[in-house]
């Protein structure tokens, strides 16, 4: 029998390790407070890996009057691009005119709207577009001609959870992946809560409150964990994304209209790669279980032919995911009308509890400086929201750069930088190492990188992962941490979990699918 760990005490346990319960417990390890984070999983496992991976104000939402939404997003896109440049940037979007759809004056009017709701420094405004003659408009069918550009942005989402991890730990958090919470008991003052390790060893923990930032499971911890009642409904809906080989040449994505009124992006992915979603499907399965279906697939290629002159097929999908989205119930007909909003509860009739509901990736920062101010009367905390101008880990870049000018350009100069620093490797890694790293890429370097297990990815790199990142599997690594498991193949990636199995006693290391088509099918 596993033996039981030692009880910790804390000010607030919480409960979720994707993108909302990383960034709360940034927000609050950040004021000051005894955090503790347990994840049952890997950080960002499910939803928040599984995003289209936008850091975006959501120009759709402007039609269904959500203008409060998208002005809050908005106003974050610039705070998150300076925050954290190395994985996130500035990206322009062109939108192909089909005069079937929404007439030009309305994308006129809703781009102003975009354009002008939120104040902006570094992103450009919008503008009109001559396929003809813009290099965007080369591989779509010769019947668009004209169309309109706007500026977003874009993340690496499952990295984003991983640097807000990292920054509670640096603020004195506890981090405990591959722990689920399995039961919390609500007292006057105290929360008596149950950990359970994958090993079956348990912990105790004791804290003055308790934040449900479970995102999809958040209704279901609360009655089967919690003991506690829904107050809120989620409606649970199911996002798909697909992976082809390189559809265009630029560096511009895509937005396109559908007929069904829904829109679908096409975005430059991992060099090699176009990224097309995403799909809005309800989901009745098991939460854990969202896989892609055949007729989302059909319809992501379907709308995606549309547009491009080569049409896209199912068996050019080399990848594909899916994501469960934890929508507040407005009681909308169509899921893709459901609010991307988010609530959030704090009940105080005994200690304190704070229930995350909805929510998007872009206002997650957002999101967690207001959970933590809610909780600070509660919790006698003195200290006030400071994130704003914080960087992420890795993201000041002035050390190696100078004073920081635009998030776009510093990281250029920062990769130029450390390139010349180390000529002996090659400016593809170094360019790999610079956007996953930002500038902790010299607290990597600084030892050797030591043998190399598969094209590009180094014992050092392993270790430091597994060191400073919480990853515990091949999958950890090659899905999450990066999407080296998408330029690998069947060997390659096996080398990488044999490496891993060999190294890492300390967690049970998971199986990897020999194929990124039998990954999407599992």
């Amino acid at each position: 029998m596993p033996e039981e760990s030692a009880a910790l005490d804390c000010d607030v346990l919480v409960v979720g390790g994707g993108i909302n319960g990383a960034g709360i417990a940034r927000d609050l390890a950040g004021r000051g407070l005894a955090v503790v984070l347990a994840e049952k999983d890997d950080l960002a496992a499910h939803t928040s890996s599984s995003s289209t991976k936008l850091i975006h104000g959501g120009l759709r939402y402007l039609e269904y009057y959500e203008f409060s939404l998208v002005r809050k997003a908005l106003a974050e896109r610039e705070v998150l691009l300076r925050s954290a440049p190395h994985i996130m940037w500035p990206l322009r979007f062109v939108m192909p005119h089909d005069p079937g759809m929404r007439p030009a004056w309305m994308i006129r009017a809703g781009l102003f709207l975009y354009d002008h709701l939120a104040r902006r420094e570094v992103l450009p405004g919008s503008g009109s577009v001559d396929l003809r003659r813009h290099p965007a408009g080369a591989p779509l069918k010769k019947t668009f001609t004209t169309g309109f550009v706007y500026s977003d942005g874009w993340v690496d989402d499952a990295r984003l959870v991983v640097l807000n991890a990292l920054d509670a730990a640096a603020h004195g958090a506890t981090i405990l992946t591959r722990t689920a919470c399995v039961d919390a008991r609500r007292e006057a003052t105290r929360w008596r809560c149950t950990l359970r390790g994958i090993d079956g060893a348990t912990r105790a923990v004791d804290a003055r409150a308790l934040v449900n930032a479970a995102g999809p499971w958040a209704a279901q911890f609360l009655a089967e964990h919690a003991h506690a009642a829904r107050p809120k409904s989620l409606r649970l809906v199911k996002g798909s994304h697909i992976v082809v080989p390189r559809l265009f040449e630029h560096d511009h994505a895509y937005i396109f209209q559908n007929p069904d009124k829904r829109i679908i992006f096409a975005i430059p992915y991992e060099v090699d790669f176009t990224l097309i979603g995403t799909t809005d499907v309800e989901h009745r399965g098991a939460i854990g279980a969202a896989r892609i279906d055949a007729d989302e697939t059909a319809y992501l290629c379907e709308q995606a032919s549309r547009y491009f002159e080569r049409g896209v097929r199912p068996a050019d999908v080399v990848w594909s995911y899916s994501g469960v989205r934890p929508l507040l119930d407005d009681e909308s007909g169509d899921p893709s009308a459901v609010t991307r909003d988010y609530a959030l509860e704090l009940d105080t009739a005994q200690a304190p509890l704070l229930n995350i509901w909805g929510g998007k990736i872009t206002t997650f920062r957002k999101l967690a400086e207001e959970a933590a101010d809610l909780l600070a009367r509660p919790l006698a905390v003195s200290r006030g929201a400071w994130t704003e101008g914080a960087t992420l880990p890795g993201g000041n870049l002035a050390a190696t750069i100078g004073r920081a000018q635009r998030p776009d350009s510093d990281f250029t100069r920062f990769v130029q930088a450390i390139g010349l620093r180390r000529p002996d490797l090659p400016p593809a890694l170094v360019r790999r190492l610079c956007r996953a790293y930002g500038a902790r890429v010299e607290d990597l370097l600084r030892a050797p990188l030591g043998a190399e297990v598969a094209p590009g990815l180094f014992e050092g790199e392993l270790d430091f992962l597994h060191r400073h990142e919480w990853a515990r599997t091949a999958e950890d690594v090659l899905w999450r941490r990066s999407k080296l498991g998408l330029h690998y193949d069947e060997t390659q990636r096996a080398a990488v979990e044999a490496w891993c199995r060999a190294h890492w006693r300390d967690a049970a290391a998971a199986t990897l699918p020999t194929s990124p088509a039998e990954r999407a099918a599992s």
